[in-house]
């Protein structure tokens, strides 16, 4: 699935796209090292709750650490309120099928 998130990455082309430091990367995503700056992040109800609650523990600690915008994207969203009980992030849009949540 990386390879084809690479592949993805390099074949896409539009003309409204402004930014082009996008990157895939293929890591555990409980002991990943979110980066120090704006983030956005999407899952895919990817994790059991204690996954969940590690990842959501390592993005109160790294913005609490380093504070600056943060998004999550969340489909799916049957561990939401981990995320509502971290404190660092509030719940901006909801619908039926998804979640935003912002720092």
């Amino acid at each position: 699935m990386h390879k084809i998130a690479i592949d993805n990455l390099r074949q896409y082309k539009s003309e409204s796209q402004k930014c082009f430091a996008i990157e895939a990367t293929c890591a555990d995503a409980t002991t990943f090292a979110l980066p120090d700056g704006p983030l956005v992040i999407y899952l895919f109800n990817p994790f059991p709750e204690s996954g969940m609650r590690q990842v959501a523990a390592n993005l109160e600690q790294t913005l609490r650490a380093h504070p600056r915008p943060a998004y999550v994207l969340y489909h799916n969203p049957l561990l939401e309120h981990v995320l509502i009980e971290s404190g660092r992030l509030g719940k901006i849009f909801a619908a039926q099928q998804y979640s935003i949540f912002s720092s």
